[in-house]
């Protein structure tokens, strides 16, 4: 079974929901994956040199970066059935030395964020629309 039209709207709904809040949501993602992987911190160049999270512009870039690729995903996911990059994404990746336990800890980041972002309208329809997403970029960023 493909992505479905409902999934692809859960996700887009609910990454405007990230966008009413990009600071906090930002920072909370960061937060997130480097209780549970403190040695990714190196990996960010906006997050190497600080003391900890910290809101900043670069920051919240790569916040919304993120969210917006996953969401790009879905509509992806949607039309075609698997999700397509320019190489760009995934070689910075390599370069930075990303590896699979990397894409778990990232994902649970995502999803405890936008269950965060979403409120009472999260649902593990939401969840699992939002899994699916991620997992076609991941895919997609392992392959370039």
């Amino acid at each position: 079974m493909g992505f479905t039209e409902k999934q692809e709207a859960l996700v887009n709904s609910s990454s405007q929901l990230f966008k009413q809040n990009p600071s906090n949501y930002s920072v909370l993602f960061y937060t997130i994956i480097l209780q549970k992987a403190p040695t990714a911190k190196a990996m960010f160049s906006f997050l190497k040199d600080s003391a900890g999270v910290v809101d900043s512009p670069k920051l919240g870039a790569h916040a919304e970066k993120v969210f917006g690729m996953v969401r790009d995903s879905a509509v992806q996911l949607r039309a075609t059935g698997e999700v397509v990059l320019d190489g760009k994404d995934g070689s910075i990746h390599i370069q930075k030395g990303v590896l699979d336990p990397h894409f778990v800890v990232v994902k649970e980041a995502l999803l405890k964020t936008i269950k965060e972002a979403s409120g009472d309208k999260w649902s593990e329809e939401l969840s699992a629309a939002w899994e699916v997403a991620y997992d076609g970029l991941a895919t997609a960023i392992k392959a370039a």
